[in-house]
């Protein structure tokens, strides 16, 4: 459930609240965490080899962000359903921020984010090449994100970030039923290459049709009950 890496003990310090928040952030947001599947707090703190209690803090955190939801009667906890109805909102809000926050980026390009880049998309093309739905998910979040840093706009990057945490779980569930060769040729070439010549509508849109044939995809998945 959570990555393998993080499963060692974290150091019990005053940032171990932080470094759990983290972890289990980076599981739902690449989809280590499945939806409809129960887990307790007990379960993800010896994962992480830590005492229940920052566990309960980071689990606040993340049902305030609506990425995760806690069972009353049992008190387990699972990612809330994705409706039809819930992913227009989200996807909706995707084309609002994420494309914003790629033309701000685009003047702020430089030649170490480009080479950046670049190798980030050779190691998401080896995931799909391999079949290797976590590495793809991996690199396809680490490449939009290289980019939405760079905007300097705090506030849309937290948004962004959010949105992700909530549709990650939902990501991973339908590319690992269609597979990597069912995913739609992404938009990411031509998103390098509007950065590189710092062509802030260029990037606006490579992002918003990149986004959007993605989101597509799992509306037809939502739609048929996957």
């Amino acid at each position: 459930m959570v990555e393998p890496k993080t499963r060692r003990p974290l150091a019990e310090s005053l940032a171990v609240h932080d470094q759990v928040y983290g972890a289990i952030r980076q599981a739902l947001i690449t989809g280590r965490i499945a939806p409809g599947v129960g887990v307790s707090l007990r379960t993800l703190a010896a994962e992480l080899g830590v005492s229940p209690m920052p566990v309960r803090d980071a689990v606040r955190r993340l049902v305030a962000e609506r990425a995760l939801a806690i069972n009353p009667a049992n008190k387990r906890l699972s990612v809330p359903s994705l409706t039809a109805g819930r992913l227009e909102q989200l996807s909706q809000a995707r084309l609002w921020i994420e494309p914003e926050l790629a033309a701000r980026a685009a003047p702020l390009a430089d030649e170490a984010l480009i080479r950046s880049l670049q190798a980030i998309d050779a190691s998401l093309d080896a995931a799909l090449a391999a079949g290797d739905v976590d590495g793809y998910m991996t690199a396809n979040h680490a490449f939009h994100f290289a980019i939405y840093e760079r905007a300097g706009a705090d506030v849309l990057l937290s948004m962004a970030g959010g949105l992700w945490l909530q549709i990650g779980p939902f990501m991973r569930v339908v590319f690992g039923r269609v597979g990597t060769g069912g995913l739609p040729a992404d938009r990411h070439a031509e998103a390098i290459a509007a950065l590189k010549a710092q062509d802030a509508p260029g990037a606006r849109r490579a992002i918003a049709a990149d986004l959007s044939e993605g989101m597509d995809k799992m509306r037809a998945a939502v739609e048929a009950g996957a």
